[in-house]
C-alpha cells in the first residue's frame, strides 16, 4: 500500500499525525511504535539525517534509580548544570541510609527508615546503617555532568511516592544540536516537550535540555 507522503509545505507535526491517524497505515502497521517509524522515516531527506535522530532517541537515557550506596554520587560544584529548576539540598542519610540483608541470600537492601522489611517470603535482618555516608549532601533537581556514565547527565528528583531517585539521561557521545532550529524543533516535537511529563521521567530533563 502507499505510504503517506509529507507535502512540501506540511509541519512534521501535522503530517505525522495524518500519517498516524491513517486507516491503510493503521492496518498495516497496527504496533504504533512500527507506524511510528514508519511515518518517521517519511520525514527524513537522507540516510544520514535518519541515523542521526535514531541516535538522538538514545538521549531519552534511563528510567528512575533506586538509589543505593553503589549509584550515589556526590558531584563537585562544577558539574553541576544550572536547568533553572527549584532545587532542594538533602542529605544521603534521609534517602536510603539502613542497610538490611536476606538471611539466606545476604543480599542487601537499603531503606530510608529502620523499621521491619520483608523480601522473598523472609524477614530482612538489619546490618547497620550507612556511616560512610553520614554528611553527604546532595542537591535536588540540579543536573550533574557524570563523566564516567552511564550516560552523559544524572539528576536526583523525587518520584510519585515521595522517594529520591537518579534519573540518568543525555548520550555521552552526542552533542546537544539545540543552537540549530531546525533539529531542536524536530526533536521537542518527536518527544512532545510541550508536555514532558514528570521530572522522575528522562524525557523531562532530556527536553529541558533542548
Amino acid at each position: 500500500m502507499p505510504i503517506p507522503q509529507k507535502n512540501a509545505d506540511e509541519s512534521q507535526k501535522k503530517f505525522l499525525a495524518r500519517c498516524m491517524s491513517n486507516t491503510k497505515m493503521n492496518e498495516e502497521y497496527p504496533n504504533e511504535t512500527q507506524r511510528y517509524a514508519v511515518c518517521m522515516n517519511q520525514t527524513k531527506s537522507s540516510l544520514l539525517e535518519q541515523v542521526c535522530e535514531i541516535i538522538e532517541e538514545n538521549s531519552l537515557g534511563f528510567e528512575e534509580d533506586e538509589l543505593t550506596p553503589f549509584n550515589f554520587i556526590v558531584p563537585e560544584e562544577d558539574q553541576y548544570v544550572d536547568f533553572e529548576e527549584e532545587t532542594e539540598e538533602l542529605d544521603f542519610n534521609t534517602i536510603a541510609a539502613f542497610i538490611y540483608k536476606d538471611p539466606i541470600t545476604n543480599e542487601l537492601y537499603y531503606y530510608q527508615r529502620q523499621g521491619v522489611y520483608t523480601k522473598n517470603g523472609r524477614n530482612l535482618v538489619f546490618v547497620s546503617k550507612a556511616a560512610e555516608y553520614q554528611g553527604k549532601k546532595v542537591t535536588l533537581s540540579k543536573p550533574f555532568r557524570t563523566p564516567d556514565g552511564p550516560k552523559k547527565f544524572s539528576v536526583y528528583v523525587k518520584n510519585d511516592k515521595g522517594n529520591v531517585v537518579k534519573v540518568n539521561f543525555g548520550d555521552p557521545n552526542m552533542k546537544i544540536k539545540k543552537n540549530i532550529p531546525e533539529r531542536r524543533k524536530s526533536f521537542r516535537a518527536r518527544h512532545n516537550c510541550d508536555n514532558p511529563g514528570p521530572k522522575w521521567k528522562a524525557r523531562y530533563w532530556s527536553c529541558k535540555a533542548w
